[in-house]
C-alpha cells in the first residue's frame, strides 16, 4: 500500500511545488483532478491528452519527485437533466479515461450522477424512501431507464482503454451506499467499482469494515479515500443526519468531515488497512482533505503521520505457523 494525496487543496500552489511538499512529507502518489468539481488546476486535462511531449514532461516531473498517479479525478454529474450539463460531464469523464489510459494510469474516480425523477423534470432527484410510491417509480426510472443504459456505454469506453471507473459513494448521487454500488457494476461490467470513501458512509450509519468486506468479496474496490467522519450526537440526537446546516457553521452540524484520525481513532484506522489487506487492496490511501477545523497543510500532514503508522509497506510472509 501507499499514501497518495488527492491534490486540490494544494491548488494554490503550482504542480511541481506542491509534489515537492508531498514528497517532503512522506506521500507516494497524487491523485490530481482533470475536470468536475476538482477541477483541473494542477493537470488541465486538455494539455496532457494526445500530447506525447508533455506528457512525457509530466512523468518526468513525477519521476523527479518518486511520485505516481493513484487516479485521475473527475467528479461530475453525467446524468444531469439538463442536456448541457449532462454533455460536459460524459466528455471530462471519457476524456479521463483516454487520458488515464495514455498517461499508463489504470483508474479515474468520478460519481456515479444523478438523474432527475422522470423525464420531463428540470433538476436531479435523490430518492430516499419508497414512499409514497411515485418516488419508487422516480427510483426504478433513474436506474433503468437512465443509468443503467448510460453507465453500461461509458463501462465498455473504460474496458476498451483497460481502465477502471472508480466511483464514489456520495449523498446526492444514485451510487451512495455498497448496495446500489453493486447493483451498477452487477448491471454493467468489472470496470466499475469504488472508489471507497469511508466519510459518507460514517454518518449514514454503515460500518466501514463490514462495507469494505461486502465490496471486497465482490472484487469491487478500485481506489481508496483516506478521509474521516465525526458525529457529533448532541445535534444528531435531535435533528438527526440529513443535514443541511452549511459545513462552514460547524457548531450547528450534526456531523463534520474530519482529517483522518479526528473522527475515529487510530486504531480503527488500522482496522481499516488490515480489512482493505484481507479483501486484496494493496492500492493508494488517496487523503482527501475537506476538514473546515484545521488548515489543509496540517490536515494532510496528521492524516500522513496516521497513514504512515497504519498501512503495510510490505507483502505478507508465509503463515509459518499454520
Amino acid at each position: 500500500m501507499d499514501i497518495g494525496v488527492h491534490t486540490p487543496p494544494l491548488y494554490g500552489e503550482s504542480f511541481e511545488d506542491a509534489l515537492a511538499y508531498l514528497h517532503g512529507i512522506g506521500v507516494d502518489a497524487v491523485e490530481p483532478g482533470v475536470g468536475g468539481y476538482p477541477g483541473d488546476t494542477h493537470m488541465p486535462r486538455g494539455e496532457y491528452l494526445n500530447d506525447d511531449d508533455a506528457q512525457a514532461e509530466l512523468h518526468d516531473l513525477l519521476d523527479e519527485y518518486e511520485m505516481r498517479i493513484s487516479a485521475l479525478a473527475t467528479h461530475n454529474n453525467p446524468l444531469h437533466p439538463d442536456d448541457d450539463t449532462a454533455a460536459e460531464a460524459d466528455t471530462e469523464l471519457r476524456e479521463a479515461v483516454e487520458l488515464a489510459d495514455q498517461l499508463g494510469v489504470d483508474t479515474v474516480t468520478c460519481f456515479s450522477g444523478l438523474p432527475a425523477g422522470g423525464p420531463n423534470d428540470e433538476v436531479p432527484n435523490w430518492v430516499t424512501a419508497p414512499w409514497p410510491g411515485e418516488h419508487a417509480d422516480a427510483h426504478e426510472y433513474q436506474w433503468e431507464e437512465v443509468a443503467i443504459p448510460y453507465w453500461s456505454d461509458l463501462a465498455e469506453h473504460a474496458a476498451d482503454h483497460g481502465v477502471d471507473l472508480a466511483i464514489e459513494m456520495h449523498p446526492n448521487m444514485l451510487v451512495y451506499e455498497p448496495t446500489g454500488m453493486l447493483r451498477l457494476r452487477e448491471a454493467t461490467n468489472e470496470r466499475v467499482g469504488a472508489n471507497f470513501d469511508p466519510s459518507h458512509l460514517y454518518w449514514q450509519g454503515i460500518d466501514v469494515t463490514d462495507a469494505i468486506r461486502f465490496l471486497g468479496e465482490h472484487d469491487a474496490i478500485h481506489h481508496f479515500h483516506a478521509k474521516d467522519t465525526k458525529v457529533y450526537d448532541a445535534k444528531a440526537r435531535y435533528k438527526g443526519v440529513l443535514d443541511t446546516t452549511p459545513y462552514d457553521e460547524e457548531p450547528d452540524r450534526s456531523w463534520l468531515f474530519r482529517s483522518v484520525g479526528y473522527g475515529h481513532g487510530e486504531e480503527h484506522w488500522k482496522d481499516i488497512v488490515s480489512t482493505l489487506r484481507m479483501v486484496g487492496y494493496d492500492g493508494a490511501l488517496s487523503i482527501e482533505h475537506e476538514d473546515s477545523l484545521t488548515s489543509s497543510n496540517e490536515g494532510l500532514e496528521k492524516a500522513v503521520g496516521i497513514l504512515q503508522r497504519a498501512i503495510f509497506r510490505e507483502q505478507p510472509g508465509e503463515a509459518y505457523w499454520a
